[in-house]
């Protein structure tokens, strides 16, 4: 790429300036300072260097000052990412769903899981959806649930089966002392 010339006014230069006196906000005083040194001159890939980055990312930080100078060029920007699958109709088929035990719906299961509810909302509601999907909507429901354990009934019979601990170990010191 040929170096995108960058012609600072003193104006500019005291605002870039003064966006370096906050070092707490990393990105945009590394994107400041990175504007002011390609306007001072120095080669693009020097400064990209310099702060550690790809000359891209100097390229698009210049770039977006010149269109547009001022602090808002260099501040961070979020993109919105892919759209959402998720629908209000999906929202009320899992929150149908979990009112009801998987067995009413055509599983055999006690307790619904992740994959039979992707299943079910896969089938139904025509949307293939990831497990970290489902989570998530199940945690802004509120929906919580735990692991079941096994508790094993407590065995009637357990005090005769098992001896006094200490008595056992007393009976077997009076052993070993009488051979």
């Amino acid at each position: 790429m040929a170096e995108i010339p960058l012609h600072l006014t003193a104006a500019q230069r005291r605002q870039l300036r003064k966006q370096l006196q906050h070092p707490d906000r990393a990105r945009p005083y590394r994107r400041a300072l990175a504007i002011l040194e390609v306007g001072g001159g120095r080669p693009i890939a020097a400064v990209a260097d310099l702060l550690g980055v790809t000359r891209q990312s100097v390229y698009n930080w210049v770039a977006a000052y010149g269109r547009s100078p001022g602090p808002q060029a260099l501040a961070d920007r979020y993109g919105v990412g892919r759209p959402s699958r998720w629908t209000e109709q999906l929202q009320a088929l899992l929150q149908a769903a979990v009112r009801l035990p998987p067995g009413d719906l055509g599983y055999v299961a006690m307790n619904w899981t992740v994959p039979l509810l992707r299943d079910y909302l896969g089938r139904v509601g025509g949307q293939q959806l990831s497990d970290d999907t489902i989570r998530r909507q199940l945690d802004r429901l509120g929906y919580v649930w735990k692991r079941f354990r096994y508790l094993l009934p407590a065995d009637p019979e357990r005090d005769k089966k098992t001896p006094d601990p200490l008595a056992a170990g007393a009976a077997a010191g009076r052993q070993r002392q009488a051979v």
